[in-house]
């Protein structure tokens, strides 16, 4: 009884998770944390000071934190903007979204 109790409230969770995504998989405006104003989502419309918080949010889901933040906080300061969400997002920043490496990957997260 109480296994499958805890079956239907996982499937249940997991539905509102799922319905606050979009068909690409991105979050929604509503799922973004309401305690940081904008994202900077335009070049150049991030003060230095704001990359830390913009980028320990756009870090939060990965295990490689470390590198994740040093990329992010060196774009941030090259363009002065971050991506909303964890993940993608990256048509709103296009210089964050052009910047490549040598090999030409991405070089922000």
């Amino acid at each position: 009884m109480a296994r499958s109790l805890s079956i239907a409230f996982l499937c249940i969770a997991m539905m509102f998770v799922l319905s606050k995504q979009d068909e690409t998989g991105a979050e929604t405006p509503e799922a973004q944390p309401t305690n940081l104003p904008m994202y900077g989502t335009t070049q150049g419309s991030l003060h230095p000071q704001e990359c830390s918080p913009r980028c320990t949010a756009r870090c939060s889901a990965t295990a490689y934190k470390k590198p994740c933040m040093f990329y992010c906080q060196k774009c941030c300061a090259k363009c002065l903007c971050v991506p909303p969400g964890t993940y993608g997002n990256k048509q709103f920043c296009p210089c964050y979204n052009n910047w490549k490496t040598k090999r030409g990957g991405p070089k922000c997260p």
